[in-house]
């Protein structure tokens, strides 16, 4: 996979902006069918959110946080927006009237845009992406909403003479990549875990079901590690403490924090040798198959860790 791949889980809670409908098993559902009644653009506030997030439950939502300040909201990511025709929706929100919204999203700096899959919050970038990355980072959410069974579209995309005509319907997923989303969508990682290791087993070159089950392992990692706590508890520890690095990092992984899990390894990696270097190096390798290659850090992280080993 050559795009970033996504955790599912995101980084930050919604709960207390909407309160969407629990969704049940993902369904696949077929590209050009009827459009939800929506703009491909819109403007989002405090009042309409929870709106935002139940259309995500049909539609993969695209939202950019702005500040009229930081030269408003993104000119490009608009247009890449209409481009795409409807496929997601794009919801821009003002940080100045809607400081409940980029609190909820962690938002440090502006603009940041998050994607929505199914009610749950997936951390993108912040700052301005060149066009063509840009391009690489929506596909990717476009991939991940797809394997939710989202795959809807907005009304305000394509002119009627254009989406009156069919498209291709995308192929089925294979079955034991099905069968770890159903175990993902009733939180049963463990399950998804084993159903992603027999792909592998039947097909070992399956880039899908090696990234995904990276992602799978790395939600099971930190669901009992308590979440940023931890890199709070490695500030203290020596370099050559691997456990306690190693967990920090997954709580910077999960979330969004890249860089910092990649530069927090790679100084490891330095410090220790033999099968804790192995362990580390192993563990920084999955991550970049989470965050894919589109993110610029990943490979700048490639190219020290091989300085680092060699």
């Amino acid at each position: 996979m050559s795009q970033p791949s996504i955790n599912l889980h995101g980084a930050v809670d919604l709960s207390a902006l909407a309160r969407p409908a629990q969704p049940g098993p993902a369904a696949p559902a077929a590209p050009g069918g009827p459009a939800t009644e929506a703009p491909i653009v819109a403007e989002v506030t405090e009042a309409t959110f929870q709106q935002t997030v139940e259309l995500s439950m049909r539609v993969p939502v695209v939202v950019e946080v702005w500040a009229s300040y930081a030269q408003g909201p993104s000119q490009v990511l608009a247009k890449v927006a209409t481009d795409y025709g409807g496929r997601f929706h794009l919801a821009r929100v003002d940080v100045d009237t809607s400081p409940q919204i980029a609190q909820a999203f962690q938002v440090q700096a502006v603009p940041t845009v998050v994607a929505i899959v199914r009610g749950q919050p997936i951390p993108l970038y912040q700052g301005d992406y060149p066009e063509d990355q840009l391009r690489a980072v929506l596909e990717e959410v476009l991939r991940v909403a797809a394997q939710a069974g989202v795959t809807g579209t907005v009304s305000g995309g394509a002119p009627e003479e254009e989406a009156a005509e069919p498209e291709p319907v995308e192929p089925p997923l294979p079955p034991l990549h099905a069968e770890a989303l159903d175990a993902i969508e009733r939180e049963d990682y463990e399950a998804a875990a084993d159903a992603y290791r027999r792909a592998l087993k039947e097909n070992p070159a399956d880039h899908e079901a090696t990234a995904a089950l990276a992602q799978v392992e790395l939600i099971m990692r930190t669901a009992s590690a308590g979440g940023l706590q931890a890199v709070t508890a490695a500030a203290d520890s020596p370099l050559t403490d691997v456990g306690a690095h190693l967990a920090a990092a997954d709580a910077e992984v999960a979330a969004g924090q890249h860089a910092a899990a990649f530069d927090r390894l790679l100084a490891v990696v330095r410090a220790t040798a033999g099968d804790d270097r192995e362990e580390v190096r192993k563990r920084l390798v999955e991550y970049f198959e989470i965050v894919g290659t589109a993110d610029p850090a990943v490979a700048d992280a490639r190219r020290n860790l091989a300085s680092a080993l060699y």
